[in-house]
C-alpha cells in the first residue's frame, strides 16, 4: 500500500510542476495587460482558477507526502489501521509545553519528546528537533485547519482574488494599466485608434502601464495557556482550532474594508478606485439613512466590467431600513422587499440581482461605508503558507503559564488605484469596482 501511494506521490508532483510551470507563464502574460480590461476578463478568471487549482494540488500532495512519511515512521497511521501520533492539536500542545521544562526528566518528558519526534519524522523535508522555547510543527491535519479557518472563515476574502506564494518571496510586483478614463485617447491609458481616409496616416498611440506592489504583513495572535488549560486538551483544542482561526478571518475581512495601506492592508473605504455616491438632496441620513434612489444610484456608478460579481456588504443594522424601503410611486410607495407568503416567507436577500452580505465591518448606520456595492474579484489578496505556530515557557513563566503564538502573513488591495470616467456620461460621474455611499 506504502508503494502504491508512493508512486501516486511521484505523478502528482510531477503534474504539479508541469501546472505551475504552464501558470507562471500566465503570471507573466497578466504583468504587461490589464486585468480590468473586459476583453481579458474571462482568459483572467482561468488564471485565477489555475491558480487555485495549484494551490489545493500543493496542499494535496503535501498531505499524501505527510502520510506516506509517517506510515514508515515507528509507531506512526498506516495500513494496520492506527491513526496519527495525536487524536486533536490540544494534546500536541501539552507535549510542547512539556518539553519547554527547562530540566527535563521523567517517563512523561520522554514520552512528550517521542512522540513529536514522529511528527518531524513526518514532514516532508529536513527539520531540527522540537525546541524546548521556539517553533514546533503542527500535524498536517491540524495544521490544514488552521490555515482554511483564517480565510474559509471570512465572509470577503474568500471571495476576493487570492494569489497564494511560496519560497523566498515577500511580496508582489505586478504591472497593471494606468487608466483613469474611457475617453478617446484615454482607454488603456492611452491606445487610440482612427478612422483614415485612403493614403492617409494616424496618429501614433501607446499604453500607459503602473507597477502596484504587494508586501506581506504579519497578523499575530497570542494566547496564554494556564496549567489547568494544558491538562485540558480538549478545551485547548477547541481554543486553537476554532477561535482563533475565526479571528484571523474576522481581521482579514475587517483589513479588507476598512484597511489604511499604512503598515496594514489597503481598504476598499481607503482605496482611490472607490466611488463615493452622494446622498439625495434633502436626505438626511440620520433620520433616513438609505433610500431606493441611493441604490439606484450607487448601480450606475459601478463599473460595466464589475456588474457580473458585485455584492452589496452592509452593516447588519441597516437590514431593518433596507427591508422597509420603498420605491416611490406617485404620492406613495412599493415595497422592495416582497418576500412569498408575506413576512411570514424568506426576504430576498438580493437588491438588483445582487446578493446582500451583513458584515460587522460595514461602518455603523449614516455613516460613511455602512453600505458598500463591491466586486471583490476586483480586490487581490496576497497569502502566504499558512499559520506559522511557536511556543515558549519564559515569557510568563512567573506565573506558570505556557504562550502560544500564532502568525497569518498576508497583505490585500485592490486592482485598480483610481476611478474611471466613463466614454459618455461626463467626468462627474466617474465609475469603480467598488461603490460607498457617503455620510452627507
Amino acid at each position: 500500500m506504502a508503494d502504491e501511494i508512493k508512486k501516486l506521490v511521484e505523478d502528482l508532483g510531477a503534474a504539479f510542476h508541469q501546472f505551475k510551470d504552464d501558470n507562471d507563464t500566465r503570471i507573466k502574460e497578466i504583468e504587461t495587460k490589464d486585468y480590468a480590461d473586459p476583453i481579458l476578463t474571462e482568459k483572467v478568471e482561468r488564471i485565477a482558477k489555475d491558480i487555485v487549482d495549484i494551490e489545493s494540488m500543493r496542499q494535496q500532495l503535501a498531505s499524501i507526502e505527510s502520510a506516506v512519511a509517517l506510515m514508515q515512521a515507528p509507531g506512526g497511521g498506516g495500513p494496520d489501521g492506527k491513526k496519527a501520533v495525536y487524536a486533536s492539536i490540544g494534546d500536541q500542545l501539552r507535549d510542547v509545553a512539556t518539553m519547554a521544562n527547562p530540566n527535563p526528566s521523567g517517563s512523561e518528558w520522554a514520552a512528550a519528546k517521542d512522540r513529536l519526534g514522529k511528527v518531524q519524522a513526518a514532514a516532508s523535508g529536513a527539520n531540527e528537533t522540537v525546541p524546548g522555547e521556539g517553533g514546533f510543527l503542527v500535524e498536517k491535519e491540524s495544521a490544514t485547519m488552521l490555515d482554511k479557518g483564517a480565510i474559509a472563515t471570512g465572509l470577503l476574502s474568500q471571495r476576493c482574488f487570492e494569489v497564494p506564494i511560496s519560497g523566498d518571496t515577500d511580496g508582489l510586483k505586478l504591472k497593471l494599466m494606468d487608466e483613469s478614463s474611457r475617453a478617446n485617447g484615454s482607454r488603456f491609458g492611452g491606445i487610440q485608434v482612427y478612422m483614415k481616409a485612403e493614403a492617409d496616416t494616424v496618429t501614433a498611440t501607446k499604453p500607459k502601464f503602473r507597477e502596484a506592489t504587494w508586501e506581506l504583513k504579519d497578523c499575530m495572535g497570542i494566547m496564554y495557556a494556564t496549567n489547568d488549560l494544558l491538562k485540558d486538551a480538549s478545551k485547548l483544542t477547541a481554543v486553537v482550532n476554532k477561535w482563533f482561526p475565526m479571528e484571523f478571518g474576522f481581521k482579514i475581512d475587517d483589513q479588507i474594508i476598512n484597511g489604511t495601506g499604512a503598515g496594514q492592508a489597503l481598504g476598499v473605504l481607503n482605496a482611490g478606485c472607490t466611488v463615493s455616491q452622494a446622498i439625495e438632496t434633502g436626505q438626511v441620513r440620520a433620520t433616513t439613512p438609505i433610500m431606493y434612489e441611493n441604490i439606484v444610484h450607487m448601480y450606475a456608478r459601478l463599473l460595466n466590467s464589475s456588474d457580473q460579481n458585485a455584492v452589496w456588504l452592509v452593516n447588519r443594522a441597516l437590514l431593518p431600513y433596507l427591508m422597509l424601503m420603498t420605491i416611490p410611486v406617485g404620492t406613495g410607495g412599493a415595497p422592495v422587499f416582497l418576500p412569498p407568503n408575506g413576512a411570514a416567507g424568506q426576504p430576498y436577500m438580493t437588491l438588483l440581482n445582487k446578493p446582500i452580505i451583513p458584515i460587522e465591518q460595514c461602518q455603523a448606520p449614516a455613516t460613511a461605508g455602512d453600505i458598500i456595492l463591491a466586486d471583490l474579484d476586483e480586490y487581490l489578496l496576497l497569502t502566504k503558507g499558512g499559520i506559522d505556530a511557536q511556543a515558549s515557557m519564559h515569557v510568563r513563566f512567573i506565573y506558570d503559564e505556557m504562550t502560544f503564538r500564532w502568525t497569518y502573513r498576508f497583505d490585500g488591495a485592490p486592482l485598480r488605484n483610481k476611478t474611471l470616467t466613463p466614454f459618455k456620461g461626463g467626468s462627474t460621474a466617474t465609475q469603480g469596482p467598488f461603490v460607498s455611499l457617503a455620510a452627507s
